[in-house]
């Protein structure tokens, strides 16, 4: 007899761990349980499914042939015996059986195992608000969720949606919903959307989302759903106010599904998962557990999180599955990565945001720089707007951000890849990339950020981000506010407030700048900025910063050309 191996949990890291165990070994015993009818389907693929960049329902279900990955399949392809619309009620660690019924009840049935593999996933979280139960309170945790979200809109075209939670899905929702012609307001407890941001690049995000007609209510709770006489929604009171909706989505937020787990007496991490080392391996020797319902260590802060991805999901599940039937691996941990389409906009993130670095004490630099995916000269190149984070006492790189419709997210996984390895900034910056000018500049933007945070590390330049100089200017204590770029791009309008002096004119005309009290400098993008820092610096100046990522960076409303 082959080793009994047990899965529970059939949507990622479940059928994972059981296609690499079976491939691995033959002849084993395995057992994947799955409380729904259907498996492993591709759930990060739900809001696109109800946008309708996916046109089919079937190709979330199906593996790149076409083929459906039901239970058939499972049987015929993998060998593996799936028992659907089953649900595991508990664990006998000591017998190592594990207790399970049909999802309708009826008598508990026990399965041995040899091996037992956790993967139960997340469940979405939702706060206790009066009259979440009302008709048209949704949400999206299942493809027969997606159906139904998908179906109405498409029978209620223009109707005005309010989605509560500005995360990931909250967002991609918001774009899905656009996407059919509804009228979408999202709103987030937090002051800012994308809290997975630092609140200098979000606001970037917002700016695109309020372009795009989203309507943002930030910072305000949702105190209760009201209804009319059928049952049916019809409004959202919030701390800020009240929205009519004929519809609303509940995208508040995930925790680790661990009820089993906890049940079984199996430890949990500080952050709600299950605990497990980098073999998946549980408290319990014979139990394995990956995926969303699994503590994850981060690589970079090297602490425990919680971090609900497909990919990750999957990567976990590959591990377990190995290790259950003996084949040693191991999975290290994560370094915080999150990729987000908005719109026409790429958004992703990685490691420690400042905030994040600052509740960990860890005294950080950074610096936002904005430049091209490819060079000026070449078709189709879009501006990314990135920004790096390093800790100052080791001058290593511990986060990275990057929004805008440029190529963000290779920048981003380069930068994780770094991370990873404990690079310092310098590292980073000398790393030999793949060059061509339909791919990148021949200096990549992550490499020029690298370049000027090490820049700004030795004290070459000082540098202010836009929210901060906002506050510095509705507080009327705005520094001496110099734009350096031509005529023609003045022209479009420039800080309110602005000097004007081209930057070939600077040497000449320097004596316009005045040499007591702070001055800012911005171009377009700050690039020509640093070079006018350098200029004034070699003049004897000495209180002159630049405002990181220039015009293209500013969140806000621009002012009038100054006089020439």
């Amino acid at each position: 007899m082959g080793t009994k191996i047990v899965v529970i949990g059939g949507v990622a890291a479940g059928p994972k761990a059981a296609a690499r165990a079976r491939r691995l070994d033959p002849q084993a015993e395995i057992t994947l349980i799955e409380r729904d009818d259907l498996l492993s389907y591709a759930g990060c693929g739900l809001p696109y499914y109800v946008g309708g960049a996916v046109s089919e329902r079937k190709q979330l279900l199906s593996t790149p042939a076409g083929v459906e990955r039901d239970v058939g399949f499972f049987a015929k392809v993998k060998n593996i015996k799936v028992l659907n619309g089953t649900v595991a009620v508990g664990i006998d660690r000591q017998a190592r059986q594990v207790e399970i019924q049909t999802k309708s009840g009826g008598e508990v049935q026990r399965l041995p195992y040899d091996k037992l593999i956790l993967a139960t996933g997340a469940e979405t979280t939702e706060p206790p608000i009066p009259g979440k139960d009302l008709g048209n309170v949704l949400r999206l945790k299942k493809v027969e969720d997606a159906d139904h979200f998908r179906a109405y809109l498409e029978a209620h075209p223009g109707i005005q949606l309010v989605i509560v939670g500005g995360g990931l899905i909250g967002l991609e929702m918001a774009e899905a919903a656009r996407e059919r012609g509804c009228q979408v307001t999202v709103v987030e407890m937090l002051p800012h959307v994308a809290p997975m941001l630092d609140a200098d690049m979000a606001v970037l995000v917002e700016k695109h989302l309020r372009e795009k007609g989203v309507q943002l209510v930030t910072g305000a709770r949702v105190e209760r759903f009201e209804g009319d006489a059928q049952g049916q929604l019809t409004g959202v009171v919030t701390s800020s106010g009240t929205l009519p909706a004929a519809a609303a989505l509940l995208a508040v937020g995930m925790k680790p599904n661990v009820e089993l787990a906890k049940k079984a007496g199996l430890l949990l991490g500080a952050s709600g998962g299950i605990a497990v080392n980098q073999y998946m391996q549980t408290s319990d020797p014979n139990i394995y557990a990956a995926g969303d319902c699994t503590e994850k260590n981060c690589v970079v802060r090297g602490t425990g999180c919680f971090l609900p991805l497909g990919s990750v999901a999957n990567k976990e599940g590959r591990v377990a599955g190995s290790n259950a039937v003996g084949h040693a691996s191991r999975f290290p941990g994560v370094a915080g990565a999150t990729a987000l389409k908005v719109f026409d906009w790429n958004v992703g993130r990685a490691g420690l945001s400042v905030e994040q670095a600052r509740g960990l004490g860890i005294d950080t630099m950074s610096l936002t720089v904005v430049s091209s995916d490819r060079p000026h000269y070449y078709p189709g190149n879009k501006p990314v707007i990135l920004k790096l984070i390093a800790d100052k006492a080791n001058r290593r790189l511990i986060g990275i951000q990057a929004v805008g419709p440029g190529e963000a997210i290779k920048r981003v996984d380069v930068a994780i890849t770094a991370m990873t390895a404990r690079m310092s900034v310098e590292e980073v910056a000398e790393l030999d990339l793949a060059y061509a000018p339909p791919y990148s500049e021949a200096m990549d933007v992550l490499l020029t950020c690298a370049n000027a945070l090490s820049n700004k590390l030795d004290g070459l330049f000082k540098s202010v981000g836009a929210l901060e100089l906002k506050a510095e200017m509705d507080a009327g204590r705005a520094p001496f506010l110099l734009d350096v770029r031509t005529p023609a791009e003045c022209a479009n309008g420039c800080l309110p407030g602005a000097a004007w002096i081209p930057l070939g004119a600077l040497r000449t005309r320097a004596a316009e700048v005045p040499r007591e009290g702070r001055v800012v400098i911005y171009c377009k993008t700050s690039l020509r900025a640093w070079e006018a820092v350098r200029i004034l610096a070699g003049l004897g100046y000495r209180n002159v910063e630049l405002l990181e990522g220039g015009v293209a960076a500013w969140p806000f409303e621009l002012g009038p050309a100054p006089a020439k």
